[in-house]
Protein backbone atom coordinates (compact mmCIF):
# COMPACT_ATOMS: atom_id res chain seq x y z
CA UNK A 1 0.00 0.00 0.00
CA UNK A 2 1.05 3.24 -1.29
CA UNK A 3 1.39 5.80 1.34
CA UNK A 4 1.03 9.53 0.51
CA UNK A 5 2.33 13.22 2.51
CA UNK A 6 -0.20 15.75 0.53
CA UNK A 7 1.33 19.08 0.01
CA UNK A 8 -1.48 21.63 -0.81
CA UNK A 9 -1.97 25.51 -0.73
CA UNK A 10 -5.92 25.82 -1.21
CA UNK A 11 -5.93 28.34 -3.22
CA UNK A 12 -8.92 27.16 -5.33
CA UNK A 13 -11.84 24.87 -6.02
CA UNK A 14 -9.88 22.95 -7.88
CA UNK A 15 -7.09 21.84 -4.87
CA UNK A 16 -10.74 20.36 -3.00
CA UNK A 17 -11.85 18.37 -6.38
CA UNK A 18 -7.96 16.73 -6.97
CA UNK A 19 -8.06 15.86 -3.19
CA UNK A 20 -11.94 14.44 -3.80
CA UNK A 21 -10.82 12.52 -6.72
CA UNK A 22 -7.64 11.06 -5.41
CA UNK A 23 -9.66 10.36 -2.28
CA UNK A 24 -12.03 8.76 -4.63
CA UNK A 25 -9.95 7.03 -6.13
CA UNK A 26 -8.36 5.26 -2.70
CA UNK A 27 -12.20 4.19 -1.78
CA UNK A 28 -12.91 2.61 -5.18
CA UNK A 29 -9.48 0.48 -4.73
CA UNK A 30 -8.37 1.75 -8.19
CA UNK A 31 -5.55 3.01 -5.69
CA UNK A 32 -3.97 0.82 -3.72
CA UNK A 33 -3.17 3.62 -0.60
CA UNK A 34 -3.87 6.09 1.56
CA UNK A 35 -3.45 9.68 2.55
CA UNK A 36 -1.01 9.75 5.44
CA UNK A 37 -1.19 13.44 6.22
CA UNK A 38 -2.28 17.04 4.37
CA UNK A 39 0.27 19.37 4.61
CA UNK A 40 -0.53 23.56 3.97
CA UNK A 41 1.65 26.28 4.09
CA UNK A 42 -1.91 28.20 4.58
CA UNK A 43 -3.40 27.81 8.46
CA UNK A 44 -7.42 28.27 8.87
CA UNK A 45 -8.67 31.68 8.59
CA UNK A 46 -6.55 32.51 5.99
CA UNK A 47 -8.82 32.47 3.10
CA UNK A 48 -12.30 31.24 2.60
CA UNK A 49 -10.87 28.83 -0.58
CA UNK A 50 -8.43 27.13 2.14
CA UNK A 51 -10.59 26.89 4.55
CA UNK A 52 -12.85 25.07 2.23
CA UNK A 53 -10.11 22.20 2.06
CA UNK A 54 -9.52 22.18 5.78
CA UNK A 55 -13.14 21.30 6.30
CA UNK A 56 -12.90 18.25 3.24
CA UNK A 57 -10.02 16.97 5.39
CA UNK A 58 -11.57 16.90 8.15
CA UNK A 59 -14.68 15.07 6.98
CA UNK A 60 -12.47 12.46 5.52
CA UNK A 61 -10.59 11.84 8.89
CA UNK A 62 -6.96 12.79 7.26
CA UNK A 63 -4.24 13.93 9.66
CA UNK A 64 -3.77 17.78 9.05
CA UNK A 65 -0.51 19.45 9.22
CA UNK A 66 -0.12 23.15 8.59
CA UNK A 67 2.21 26.19 9.22
CA UNK A 68 1.67 29.48 7.61
CA UNK A 69 4.46 30.91 5.51
CA UNK A 70 2.85 34.27 5.86
CA UNK A 71 3.32 34.30 9.67
CA UNK A 72 6.91 32.63 9.65
CA UNK A 73 8.23 35.25 6.54
CA UNK A 74 6.64 38.38 9.25
CA UNK A 75 8.57 41.78 7.83
CA UNK A 76 10.47 39.98 4.81
CA UNK A 77 9.25 41.29 1.10
CA UNK A 78 10.60 38.39 -0.83
CA UNK A 79 9.46 36.34 -4.17
CA UNK A 80 7.94 33.32 -3.09
CA UNK A 81 9.70 31.36 -6.16
CA UNK A 82 13.22 32.05 -4.84
CA UNK A 83 14.86 29.83 -1.92
CA UNK A 84 16.42 31.85 0.05
CA UNK A 85 17.73 31.73 3.36
CA UNK A 86 13.97 31.91 5.50
CA UNK A 87 12.28 29.04 3.06
CA UNK A 88 15.17 26.72 4.08
CA UNK A 89 14.35 27.48 7.69
CA UNK A 90 10.62 27.46 6.92
CA UNK A 91 11.35 23.81 5.56
CA UNK A 92 12.95 22.66 8.15
CA UNK A 93 10.36 23.61 10.32
CA UNK A 94 7.54 21.41 7.93
CA UNK A 95 10.29 18.57 8.19
CA UNK A 96 10.07 18.81 12.06
CA UNK A 97 5.91 18.77 11.88
CA UNK A 98 5.87 15.34 9.14
CA UNK A 99 8.15 13.61 10.61
CA UNK A 100 5.93 11.21 12.81
CA UNK A 101 4.00 10.55 9.67
CA UNK A 102 5.13 6.89 7.52
CA UNK A 103 4.79 7.87 4.30
CA UNK A 104 5.86 6.81 0.86
CA UNK A 105 5.50 9.65 -1.45
CA UNK A 106 4.66 13.24 -1.02
CA UNK A 107 2.75 14.93 -3.86
CA UNK A 108 2.65 18.74 -4.59
CA UNK A 109 -0.81 19.40 -5.22
CA UNK A 110 -1.32 23.04 -5.94
CA UNK A 111 1.25 23.74 -3.47
CA UNK A 112 2.24 27.09 -4.00
CA UNK A 113 5.52 27.32 -2.71
CA UNK A 114 9.00 26.41 -4.13
CA UNK A 115 10.07 23.47 -1.67
CA UNK A 116 14.14 23.72 -1.18
CA UNK A 117 15.96 21.00 -0.83
CA UNK A 118 15.28 20.72 3.01
CA UNK A 119 11.88 18.99 1.67
CA UNK A 120 13.06 16.98 -1.66
CA UNK A 121 16.36 15.82 -0.68
CA UNK A 122 14.45 14.03 2.62
CA UNK A 123 11.44 12.78 0.94
CA UNK A 124 10.42 11.40 -2.14
CA UNK A 125 7.98 14.11 -3.94
CA UNK A 126 6.61 14.33 -7.28
CA UNK A 127 4.98 17.15 -9.02
CA UNK A 128 2.99 18.22 -12.15
CA UNK A 129 4.10 20.07 -15.43
CA UNK A 130 2.36 20.71 -18.03
CA UNK A 131 4.18 20.15 -20.86
CA UNK A 132 5.68 16.67 -22.30
CA UNK A 133 8.91 15.22 -21.58
CA UNK A 134 11.75 17.34 -23.11
CA UNK A 135 9.20 20.45 -23.29
CA UNK A 136 9.41 24.08 -22.51
CA UNK A 137 9.83 24.70 -18.80
CA UNK A 138 8.13 27.30 -16.72
CA UNK A 139 4.43 28.25 -15.93
CA UNK A 140 1.59 26.64 -17.78
CA UNK A 141 1.06 30.18 -19.79
CA UNK A 142 4.63 30.19 -20.81
CA UNK A 143 4.64 26.43 -21.51
CA UNK A 144 1.38 26.65 -24.10
CA UNK A 145 2.97 29.91 -25.72
CA UNK A 146 6.49 28.33 -26.53
CA UNK A 147 4.84 25.33 -28.08
CA UNK A 148 3.30 27.59 -30.28
CA UNK A 149 6.19 30.03 -31.20
CA UNK A 150 7.88 26.60 -32.53
CA UNK A 151 5.29 25.16 -33.97
CA UNK A 152 5.44 22.19 -32.17
CA UNK A 153 3.18 18.89 -32.84
CA UNK A 154 2.64 17.65 -29.73
CA UNK A 155 1.63 19.15 -26.20
CA UNK A 156 1.27 17.12 -22.81
CA UNK A 157 1.51 16.64 -19.28
CA UNK A 158 3.84 15.54 -16.89
CA UNK A 159 4.57 13.85 -13.46
CA UNK A 160 8.96 14.58 -12.34
CA UNK A 161 10.59 14.14 -9.14
CA UNK A 162 10.69 17.05 -6.90
CA UNK A 163 14.44 18.17 -7.33
CA UNK A 164 16.22 21.38 -5.55
CA UNK A 165 16.55 22.36 -9.50
CA UNK A 166 12.90 23.56 -10.66
CA UNK A 167 11.42 21.34 -13.20
CA UNK A 168 14.34 19.25 -13.68
CA UNK A 169 13.46 15.78 -12.38
CA UNK A 170 13.40 12.39 -13.33
CA UNK A 171 9.97 11.93 -15.15
CA UNK A 172 7.18 9.51 -13.60
CA UNK A 173 5.03 9.53 -16.06
CA UNK A 174 3.71 11.61 -19.30
CA UNK A 175 0.76 11.44 -21.42
CA UNK A 176 1.22 13.16 -25.31
CA UNK A 177 -1.31 14.87 -27.64
CA UNK A 178 -1.41 16.28 -31.11
CA UNK A 179 -1.95 19.60 -31.31
CA UNK A 180 -1.63 19.55 -35.23
CA UNK A 181 -4.85 17.36 -35.77
CA UNK A 182 -8.30 18.29 -37.08
CA UNK A 183 -9.25 20.18 -33.69
CA UNK A 184 -6.23 22.60 -34.27
CA UNK A 185 -5.14 22.94 -37.73
CA UNK A 186 -7.65 25.91 -39.13
CA UNK A 187 -5.93 27.98 -35.92
CA UNK A 188 -2.75 27.03 -37.20
CA UNK A 189 -3.59 28.01 -40.87
CA UNK A 190 -5.47 31.58 -39.80
CA UNK A 191 -2.16 31.99 -37.46
CA UNK A 192 -4.70 32.58 -34.51
CA UNK A 193 -2.37 32.50 -31.78
CA UNK A 194 -5.33 33.62 -28.78
CA UNK A 195 -7.41 30.74 -30.00
CA UNK A 196 -4.41 27.84 -30.59
CA UNK A 197 -3.82 28.69 -26.72
CA UNK A 198 -6.87 28.63 -25.60
CA UNK A 199 -7.57 25.24 -27.41
CA UNK A 200 -4.61 23.76 -26.21
CA UNK A 201 -5.28 24.68 -22.78
CA UNK A 202 -8.44 22.88 -22.94
CA UNK A 203 -6.85 19.73 -23.86
CA UNK A 204 -4.31 19.54 -21.37
CA UNK A 205 -6.22 20.46 -18.15
CA UNK A 206 -8.25 17.73 -19.48
CA UNK A 207 -5.66 15.52 -18.80
CA UNK A 208 -4.50 16.49 -15.84
CA UNK A 209 -6.28 14.61 -13.32
CA UNK A 210 -6.42 11.62 -14.73
CA UNK A 211 -2.40 11.66 -15.32
CA UNK A 212 -2.36 12.36 -11.48
CA UNK A 213 -4.92 9.49 -10.52
CA UNK A 214 -3.55 6.69 -13.10
CA UNK A 215 0.38 7.85 -11.70
CA UNK A 216 -0.59 7.17 -8.14
CA UNK A 217 -2.53 4.02 -9.68
CA UNK A 218 0.51 3.08 -10.73
CA UNK A 219 2.92 3.95 -8.38
CA UNK A 220 0.56 1.52 -5.83
CA UNK A 221 0.70 -1.22 -7.80
CA UNK A 222 4.51 -1.40 -8.82
CA UNK A 223 4.50 -0.77 -12.13
CA UNK A 224 6.50 2.20 -11.67
CA UNK A 225 8.47 2.87 -8.47
CA UNK A 226 10.45 6.11 -6.89
CA UNK A 227 13.09 5.29 -4.34
CA UNK A 228 15.62 7.90 -3.43
CA UNK A 229 14.54 10.33 -6.09
CA UNK A 230 15.25 7.51 -8.72
CA UNK A 231 12.82 6.19 -11.02
CA UNK A 232 12.49 2.53 -11.92
CA UNK A 233 9.99 0.18 -13.46
CA UNK A 234 8.24 -2.92 -12.22
CA UNK A 235 11.75 -5.05 -13.15
CA UNK A 236 14.02 -2.53 -11.27
CA UNK A 237 15.07 -1.12 -13.93
CA UNK A 238 15.73 2.70 -14.63
CA UNK A 239 13.20 4.16 -17.10
CA UNK A 240 12.63 7.67 -18.76
CA UNK A 241 9.49 7.74 -17.81
CA UNK A 242 5.65 5.55 -17.73
CA UNK A 243 3.84 6.83 -20.77
CA UNK A 244 0.59 7.02 -19.68
CA UNK A 245 -0.97 8.26 -22.89
CA UNK A 246 -3.35 5.68 -23.89
CA UNK A 247 -5.32 5.01 -20.50
CA UNK A 248 -5.24 9.14 -20.40
CA UNK A 249 -6.69 9.41 -22.84
CA UNK A 250 -9.47 6.51 -22.66
CA UNK A 251 -10.26 8.75 -19.23
CA UNK A 252 -10.90 12.02 -21.03
CA UNK A 253 -13.17 10.21 -23.36
CA UNK A 254 -15.44 9.46 -20.31
CA UNK A 255 -15.50 13.34 -19.27
CA UNK A 256 -16.02 14.36 -22.28
CA UNK A 257 -19.32 11.88 -23.10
Amino acid sequence: MLNIGWFSTGRDKAARQLLQTVQDNIRSGDINGEISFVFSNREPGESKESDMLFELVRNYRIPFVCLSHKKFMTGKQEDLTVKTEWRIKYDREVNKKIKSFACDLCVLAGYMLIVSEELCQRHDMINLHPAPPGGPAGSWQEVIWALIDSKADTAGAMIHVVTPELDKGQVVSYCLFSIKGEAFAQYWRKDDRNTLFGLIRQHELAREFPLITLTLQSLSRGEVTVKERKVIDAQGRPTSGYNLTQRVDEEVKKILR
